[in-house]
């Protein structure tokens, strides 16, 4: 099977290129040994079956960043057929730039020349041949989100597969340079790396920090020979950069024509309001304020019930057809108080886990992401950080493993260990399930904006530690911000749809694997020793919430049942609800856990439960892609313990003044 690589800057549409490529054969993983996504799918054309490989989104093929060494060992060593450059057609100059680090690798390489609408609504025009000749590549004009010009690249795919054609030199560099080149390339020929000699000579004068770690160890290179090139670094680096800038110049020049006067775009007139200085934080506040008031609309009062109501009946039938089976008494506890109503209350909440993923995945696809971390970056400056550091944060509300995994693209050990800290704070979605039964049960009138309030809770806590942070354990070091704002799109909604099944399909997997193997845990030690009652405070379960539970005491919930919930929540967080609802309907015999929880909690005990749940503890993947990125078990657990310490010192708080103002 032949293997075609996508490589693009970010926001160039890449990844809607591979969704449109591949359709729905796809698949995420991680590449070996790092944490950078690996997206993989199957495009059949002609009879031809192509495995196609979505490289991470980068704006050059330096050593700054994991992506960046995942995409560039990618090209030299993963042996491509053929790599397609996705260029945005209205930004030619900074996409050429990476195209010309591209084709010094030797790869076999097409052009998608995306965005074409956008460059027409600017009034530009672009002479696609004319580039296609001074490049030597095939040029495909494209516009991805619309699928124009899908076809035609999926025709250049199979050509150039079979051509294995190779990137004419490019001419870019002075005869100095270009000598320079030459004789080092001849020094590092005999070298034992499995990377080419004229590659590394180019990558070596550019002052590429990898590619001088691989020299230096190298041992048919004498240490002479080393710091000659060290030098030869210093003093060609900014040259080098300039002559592929020329170069580029010169090629935009002679195939692209603009207007006199840059046109003001829609985006442009848009961003004026977003992003303006005072109003694109509360603009930012009050969008995901009315998302959060739609979720609960639509989620809960026209879904919410009905899946309640069909996993009750569902529980209900399966529970006769293991009684006229003669079942074991056990096996039919198991099933309906371990599965229906523990790892059943947990998937009662998917379809509004469900509207939740939509509307942030409209909000992604539109571009207005971007400038949630841009409208921030005033914010996280504040704190020593800066914007870019919110995208992280963003991408917590989703899930806290990939937004620890995404602060490798942070520019500094600083903001990425910063980034990593305060993660945890953010509301992911396994948190959403138990903030949705508390307001069910306590606050059904103002579940938008309790939810709000807990999403905002955790954004402000963590700039709070963030600046602690900041100003302690990690001072100086500080960054540029530096991040392109794509221009405003329709979402495309089959792609919206699926990115929100991707989500939903893995919390549900969830609730079938790691969720459902704890609560048979729970209910084992629930129902032990077998000359005790289930469920009471003398079950060995019992006993642990026992033991443990006077730790909250002060925050207000310090029973058995609460202490039990949250422990039993650091494998997963889903599983607090889970754990609730089995053993509150083992006690209630089979109450429903809204009301379970009303005749164990009080408004305000459930307010600081809450609490306690958004700050504490992230769950055990979390933690292992801490200990991950940052390569030491002693962050990982200094994340556990502190997390920890602050939500129950914050539910403290807000359980002993609630208490003090008599709620």
């Amino acid at each position: 099977m032949k293997t075609v690589a996508l490589l693009g800057n970010p926001n160039s549409g890449k990844t809607t290129l591979f969704n449109g490529l591949t359709g729905s054969n796809q698949k995420i993983g991680n590449w070996p040994g790092v944490t950078v996504d690996k997206k993989e799918g199957k495009l059949k054309f002609n009879n031809e079956e192509y495995n196609i490989v979505d490289l991470p989104g980068t704006y050059s093929l330096g050593a700054y960043s994991e992506d960046e060494i995942v995409a560039r060992d990618f090209l030299l060593n993963g042996n491509p057929d053929v790599v397609i450059s996705v260029i945005d057609a209205t930004n030619l100059e900074r996409n050429l730039y990476l195209l010309t680090q591209l084709m010094e690798t030797g790869s076999n390489v097409i052009i998608a020349l995306n965005m074409m609408d956008e460059a027409e609504k600017k009034l530009m025009k672009i002479d696609v041949k004319k580039l296609s000749d001074s490049l030597g590549i095939p040029v495909i004009p494209m516009v991805a989100s619309k699928e124009t010009g899908l076809d035609k690249l999926k025709e250049q795919i199979e050509k150039s597969s079979k051509s294995n054609s190779k990137p004419n030199s490019l001419n870019m560099y002075s005869e100095d340079l270009q000598k320079e080149i030459n004789d080092l390339t001849e020094k590092l020929s005999n070298l034992d790396t499995n990377y080419p000699s004229e590659w590394l000579a180019i990558k070596a004068l550019e002052g590429d920090k990898k590619v001088l770690d691989i020299l230096s160890f190298e041992k048919n290179l004498s240490r002479e020979t080393y710091k000659h090139i060290v030098e030869l670094s210093e003093t060609y680096e900014l040259g080098m950069i300039d002559s592929r800038y020329d170069f580029i110049r010169s090629i935009v020049n002679s195939s692209v024509k603009k207007p006199d006067e840059a046109v003001v775009t829609l985006t442009d007139k848009v961003d004026k309001i977003i992003t303006n200085k005072y109003l694109g934080i509360p603009i930012f506040a009050a969008i995901m304020f009315v998302i959060f008031q739609l979720t609960f609309k639509i989620g809960e009062e026209l879904l919410g019930d009905t899946t309640g109501e069909f996993i009750g009946y569902l529980g209900e039938k399966v529970a006769g057809l293991l009684g006229n089976l003669n079942a074991p008494e056990w096996l039919m506890a198991l099933v309906q108080e371990g599965f229906f109503e523990g790892v059943g209350t947990v998937l009662a909440f998917v379809p509004i886990i469900m509207v939740l993923y939509f509307f942030l995945g409209l909000l992604e696809d539109s571009g207005y992401m971007a400038r949630a971390a841009y409208v921030m970056d005033g914010v996280m400056r504040s704190i020593g950080l800066h914007g870019k550091t919110f995208i992280p944060m963003i991408i917590g509300f989703g899930c806290t493993v990939p937004a620890v995994m995404a602060t490798r693209t942070l520019d500094n050990k600083k903001d990425r260990m910063i980034a990593i800290l305060i993660n945890p704070f953010m509301s992911c979605g396994a948190k959403v399930p138990i903030y949705l039964a508390f307001t069910a049960a306590f606050f059904p009138k103002n579940g938008g904006v309790v939810m709000f309030a807990l999403y905002a809770i955790g954004i402000i806590v963590a700039l709070i530690m963030g600046k602690i942070f900041s100003s302690t354990i990690f001072k100086g070091e500080e960054s540029h911000f530096i991040m392109e704002l794509p221009p405003y799109r329709a979402p495309i909604l089959k792609y919206v749809i699926r990115d929100m099944w991707d989500k939903v399909s893995s919390f549900i997997k969830r609730a079938g694997t790691t969720i459902f193997s704890v609560i048979v845990i729970l209910w084992i030690l629930a129902h032990l020793p077998g000359d005790v009652e289930a469920y009471s405070q003398e079950s060995i379960l019992g006993m642990i919430g026992t033991f443990i539970a006077p730790i909250f005491k002060p925050a207000g919930f310090g029973t058995w049942q609460a202490a039990v919930s949250l422990f039993a929540g650091i494998p997963a967080k889903e599983v607090v609800v889970a754990t609730l609802g089995m053993v509150y309907a083992g006690v209630n015999e089979g109450s429903e856990l809204v009301g379970a929880l009303q005749q164990h909690f009080t408004p305000l005990t459930a307010l600081s439960f809450l609490i306690m749940t958004l700050l504490y503890t992230p769950c055990a993947a979390a933690l292992g892609a801490i200990k991950q990125e940052t390569g030491s078990v002693k962050w990982m657990l200094f994340v556990a313990v502190y997390t920890f310490v602050i939500g129950l010192v914050a539910a403290t708080l807000v359980f002993q003044i609630g208490t003090l103002l008599g709620f």
